[in-house]
């Protein structure tokens, strides 16, 4: 670990769980920087190493002026905070130089280039390991580093599709839908964490790094979870039955008169407070007292379910499930889930500075830990606005010799 130069933003007795760990990010788009986001959130000192054009996102939304602050998109403001930024050339090769001197110094290095390209740049594991024997080197493609589809490009939603929960999401067969929230990118990067930090316990006990292989595609397969292995128990291909489910009944989506609420009704002593509430003399048949009966008469249930909870608005049905236990809750849009009250307990709602001064809100650390748990969010950074700094201070390099550099196009 490396305990020197944790970020400048932190004062000395703020406890954050990775404040010794050193990160090189060299992550662009969506699934690797939003994984390094999550450790800089922990405390990681994160160098984000960016091209001299800038790292992609950059350009995402930076001049949309309903998604953008000050030039800065909702994406890199989101992805990149608790990050430095340093520009280096890694296709020159004094840049490459440059570079292997920070992975000297550090512990991780990330990126989410496709299948070759860290061979190819001569950034991969076993280059670097050659450097720094306790380096670990993750890597978020959509397809891994080996196999017949390695050198596929992916995106999101093709990691969606190739994983199967795209064929169970939706209304019916007819009709695939895709997350509403972008999962393969993002479950590439969860995953990319606890892979990281797999590595980084098992090193203090042989000393020396590994390669953290994250496959976009194996994520979504991951998650498939028990329903592959109904799959492969009954031979059947499971299908899209929008919010129902395939065993308890009333468990749906369900309209009120002014927006929806979920019913879920997983136990039979559910479906009797459910029934104490409503008082509708069509529940009342004893067969519907256990889930067989339910299921066989879901279609009724769930219909007359739907009229009678549209006669009145969801805060009026919700306090009245809630106060008998009933599994209840309402589809919120982004507005309400964004300022429900236990999210902001949980700090789930932050501010998101600019470096020139400006801020919003976008959302927290999921990850709360009891000790380490001091919370600080420093704005994304401008293009390069660290490289002094940090080829300064971690490096020693003198001003002269930065300022030659810069003239000669290895840094930005």
């Amino acid at each position: 670990m490396n305990p020197s130069m944790s970020p400048a933003s932190l004062s000395p007795s703020v406890t954050r769980a990775l404040k010794d760990v050193r990160i090189l990010d060299l992550t662009h788009m969506l699934s690797g920087p939003y994984g390094s986001m999550i450790l800089a959130d922990l405390g990681a000192e994160t160098i984000k190493v960016e091209p001299l054009g800038g790292e992609g996102t950059r350009k995402l939304l930076a001049s949309d002026p309903n998604n953008s602050l000050d030039g800065m998109g909702a994406y890199y403001l989101t992805l990149n905070r608790n990050k430095k930024s340093v520009v280096i050339d890694l296709k020159s090769e004094q840049g490459l130089k440059l570079f292997y001197q920070l992975v000297e110094k550090s512990d991780i290095v990330i990126s989410n280039f496709g299948a070759g390209v860290p061979e190819r740049l001569k950034i991969d594991f076993a280059s670097l390991s050659e450097i720094n024997p306790r380096i670990i080197t993750c890597t978020v493609s959509g397809f891994g580093s080996d196999g017949p589809g390695s050198k596929r490009p992916a995106f999101d939603q093709v990691a969606q599709a190739m994983g199967g929960g795209m064929s169970i999401t939706g209304p019916d067969q007819a009709h695939p839908v895709r997350a509403g929230i972008p999962i393969g990118d993002l479950g590439g990067g969860m995953f990319g964490v606890m892979g990281v930090l797999a590595a980084l316990y098992e090193r203090e006990r042989s000393g020396v790094g590994q390669h953290v292989d994250i496959s976009m595609l194996d994520c979504q397969i991951s998650m498939l979870n028990y329903m592959a292995t109904m799959h492969f128990l009954s031979g059947e291909n499971p299908y899209p039955i929008g919010n129902s489910h395939f065993v308890h009944v009333p468990y749906n989506t369900f309209s009120c008169s002014d927006g929806f609420i979920v019913i879920a009704v997983i136990t039979d002593n559910f479906w009797q407070n459910l029934k104490q509430v409503l008082n509708c003399p069509e529940f009342d048949d004893a067969k519907y007292d256990t889930q067989p009966g339910r299921w066989q008469d879901r279609d009724m249930i769930n219909n007359t379910l739907n009229q009678l909870l549209s006669t009145e608005p969801c805060a009026h049905w919700l306090a009245l499930f809630e106060a008998q236990r009933i599994p209840c809750a309402p589809v919120n849009n982004f507005s309400q889930a964004l300022s429900d009250s236990q999210v902001l307990h949980r700090n789930m709602v932050i501010d998101l500075k600019h470096p020139n001064g400006g801020s919003t809100k976008g959302p927290g650390n999921p990850i709360k830990l009891s000790r380490s748990a001091d919370e600080v969010f420093s704005a994304a950074p401008l293009l390069g606005q660290d490289t002094d700094q940090v080829l300064q201070e971690l490096l020693n390099f003198s001003s002269q010799e930065i300022a030659q550099m810069r003239s000669q196009g290895t840094i930005g």
